[in-house]
């Protein structure tokens, strides 16, 4: 006996279905940067030495473990607007614009790649607004506002630990 086959439910959301796929592609962009600088933060988390390794070594904790839930609030804008969540590495390496950092750099070198990862972030989810506003999505409006507002200040808050 052959399964029925059931059409795909119709999303009629006041969004049209290219600006839906659109907007999907830009937040997987977005969960791609994410996901990769959530791991980068784990990463040096994990392996951080030196004078400043206690106060790094928490705060980096903090960090990822935000990064972490945030990864589900973008994942389920896109699932929301009715598409795939990408969800391998194979597929975040493709679409993150943050490259992974080979070996383990020195704490001061954590500190700047952490910076680099989070105002890459910050760009990719400014870079969707205008989409966003022409589509007249204010939940991912809403989303991409709040993912700023951690990105700017982290990397803030990160560029002032390397300063003299």
């Amino acid at each position: 006996m052959k399964a029925k086959k059931t059409a795909a439910p119709i999303i009629d959301i006041g969004i049209s279905t290219a600006d839906r796929k659109k907007i999907a592609e830009g937040l997987s962009t977005l969960l791609a940067d994410s996901y990769t600088l959530y791991l980068m933060t784990h990463n040096f988390h994990w392996n951080v030495t030196g004078p400043m390794f206690n106060t790094l070594h928490l705060m980096f904790m903090g960090q990822y473990t935000e990064q972490w839930n945030a990864l589900d609030i973008i994942a389920e804008r896109i699932r929301a607007l009715g598409f795939p969540a990408p969800g391998t590495y194979k597929e975040f390496v493709k679409l993150a614009s943050i490259k992974e950092v080979e070996g383990v750099p020195k704490a001061k070198e954590m500190i700047a790649h952490l910076v680099a990862a989070q105002e890459a972030t910050a760009r990719t989810a400014r870079g969707l607004f205008p989409l966003v506003d022409k589509a007249n999505d204010q939940p991912t409006a809403d989303v991409l506002t709040q993912r700023l507002d951690v990105h700017e200040k982290t990397a803030w808050m990160l560029r002032s630990l390397l300063e003299e």
